[in-house]
Parts: structure tokens; sequence; C-alpha cells
């Protein structure tokens, strides 16, 4: 049950990032307007034509997929810990922290958190 529950979270996670990387990278989508003065709208102003934007997007898609990928998996939570801090990290410093109840934003927390603690052994190597 418990390896079960680990390979859907990571297939969540992995989709989650898939979804919002892919229509970025294959410029299927312009970026949205912000309200013109808002913190926001200076950040993007800043990330979309610099190409900074498709840079994160990247890391996302890559560790996308080697997060589905059972042998690999720690390796992708490696590439989307510093994506996902800073998804967290806009929404509460530069958006308004309301936005955190994103469904989406949820899953990814909550997935990302449960399949470090599943590999929380593995990972100690990293704190000694």
């Amino acid at each position: 049950m418990k390896k079960c529950l680990t390979c859907v979270a990571a297939v969540l996670l992995g989709l989650c990032f898939l979804a919002a990387s892919i229509p970025v990278l294959f410029n299927l989508i312009t970026p949205p307007p912000m309200p013109e003065g808002t913190p926001p709208a200076h950040f993007m102003a800043a990330c979309w034509p610099t190409g900074y934007m498709k840079f994160v997007k990247l890391f996302e898609f890559v560790g996308a997929i080697i997060v589905m990928i059972p042998r690999l998996r720690n390796i992708g939570l490696l590439l989307l810990g510093p994506v996902i801090v800073n998804i967290i990290a806009f929404h509460v410093l530069i958006d308004a922290p309301q936005h955190l109840l994103n469904p989406m934003l949820d899953v990814i927390i909550v997935c990302a958190l449960y399949l470090l603690w599943d590999a929380r052994k593995k990972f100690s190597g990293l704190l000694n």
C-alpha cells in the first residue's frame, strides 16, 4: 500500500509540473497580463523577457519526468525542490498569500512533502 501511495504521489507531482511547463516551453500560451504597477507584474516583467522563466520551466520539465521514474525519484525531488520553494516564496512574498490555497499548488506541496518524508533516510546523508 505504501509503495502504491508513493507512486501515485510521484505521478501526481510529475503531471502537475508537466502541465505547468509544457505550454511555456513549446510556446502554447502567452503570459497572462498582470495588473499594472503591482509587485507580481514587476516580477514577471523581469522574468519573461530575460528567459529566466524558460530556464525554470526546463527544470520543471526535466524534474517532472525524473520524479516519475522510481529509481531516479530522489534526483527529481532535488531538481524540483528549489522550484517549489520559489513558487511558495512568490505567493507569500510577492503575490497575495491567499493564493496559497490554489488546488494545484496544494497538490504539489503535499505530494513533495510526502515523497520527501518517504525518502527521508536516503536524504539524511545530505544533512550529515
